[in-house]
């Protein structure tokens, strides 16, 4: 499984023997012979403890009923490469290897790896295997079909931005996620759990529940149920600038059910879209008549190096008029489409879409047009748009 730092005293009940940590074999991919039930006494045999670390996500599936059904829901060809992330002690791993052409598995747990490795061996599998001992988060993934994994929950939300924004296409991901989570990724527009997250994602991807799993069906147990989930990336996306829409679901998701008048209408807010619409000084010289206005004024405010949460603004480079007209643009803009009374928690992705749109139109921006598009998973904003 994935290992994250800053761990923990490892409680007693934690310690545990490889043979608890290992599924049954289900008939469907492992037809029981002689050299199973030689596999089978050389667990047994095994005293040495085995720690698992909760804190870093360690939960390990154990019931085969529910890893079977996790392979067959996703459909795998003999052709396809399965990239795993978090395998763990092999569990999922060896049904995989039976199902998939190969088997691209990423674990930064150098003692899961060792386990790993002699588990598929001792099922003769090992030249379909192929072991990344990295960061899933930070390393760059191979070539492969579709993603199968049991995701620790701390890296959730970053890893679906990675999948879904990221440049290697794949057919579909089936992945074991913590319940919660899982909602809000499925959550529609009126669902108390509608959030950034269904947005971001589903700008790009198709997402289907497949079914709820207990806690109890985890060792160690884990505090709540999971579910698997399938991500399917769409075939045409939106034409729209990323690091544009992800600070603009931002702003209007920062309070999801206060209507867009009232978010666009507070004073922190004009000011921080004044300064980064770089075609504000028109807006104030064609509105007001505003005269010798100086777009230089922005430097002060908007400091390329520095990122768009550190910057601070400062009241003191607009006039209380250039504010005003400011905001009233803003107005006019959402009484244009009809959005001023309307909360972002109740509108499709097609309507935000619209919004923004008609934003841009008007030279309203919310993201520093200087800055050159980045499509890269690791990016501020993507980081920041799977956050909340």
């Amino acid at each position: 499984m994935h290992r994250f730092p800053n761990s923990r005293v490892i409680p007693r009940e934690l310690t545990l023997s490889l043979r608890q940590l290992n599924a049954r074999s289900g008939s469907r991919f492992y037809p029981k012979t002689h050299n199973d039930d030689n596999i089978r006494r050389r667990e047994e045999n095994q005293e040495a403890p085995f720690h698992l670390y909760k804190s870093k996500g360690q939960h390990i599936l154990t019931n085969p009923r529910i890893l079977d059904s996790i392979v067959r829901k996703s459909h795998i060809k003999p052709t396809d490469t399965v990239l795993e992330i978090g395998p763990g002690t092999g569990n999922l791993t060896l049904r995989l290897l039976q199902a998939a052409g190969k088997v691209v598995a990423v674990e930064l747990d150098k003692r899961m790896v060792e386990i790993l490795n002699k588990r598929v061996a001792e099922h003769g599998l090992e030249d379909r295997l192929t072991v990344i001992c990295k960061d899933a988060l930070k390393t760059e993934f191979p070539h492969f079909d579709l993603v199968v994994a049991n995701i620790p929950y701390g890296i959730s939300s970053p890893l679906v931005a990675k999948l879904v924004y990221g440049d290697t296409p794949f057919r579909s991901a089936t992945l074991l996620l913590q319940k919660e989570f899982a909602r809000r990724l499925l959550a529609n527009p009126g669902d108390s759990e509608f959030n950034r997250l269904a947005v971001n994602v589903k700008l790009v991807a198709d997402v289907e529940f497949v079914m709820d799993v207990s806690k109890r069906d985890f060792i160690p147990c884990p505090k709540v149920d999971s579910s698997v989930v399938i991500i399917r990336p769409k075939a045409e996306i939106p034409d729209v600038n990323m690091d544009e829409w992800w600070a603009f679901t931002r702003t209007c998701f920062c309070k999801k059910n206060k209507t867009l008048g009232a978010t666009f209408k507070g004073k922190r807010k004009v000011l921080e879209l004044l300064s980064l619409s770089r075609t504000s000084c028109s807006i104030i010289e064609s509105t007001a008549n505003v005269v010798n206005y100086d777009c230089s004024n922005n430097a002060a405010v908007i400091d390329d190096e520095v990122d768009r949460d550190e910057v601070h603004c400062d009241s003191s480079s607009w006039s209380e008029m250039q504010r005003s007209v400011f905001r009233d643009k803003m107005v006019a803009v959402l009484k244009s489409g009809g959005f001023e009374d309307k909360r972002p928690s109740k509108l499709s992705n097609e309507e935000l879409l619209n919004l923004l749109a008609l934003f841009n139109q008007a030279g309203i921006y919310f993201h520093d047009q200087s800055k050159p598009r980045v499509r890269d998973a690791d990016n501020v904003e993507l980081a920041a748009a799977f956050s909340s």
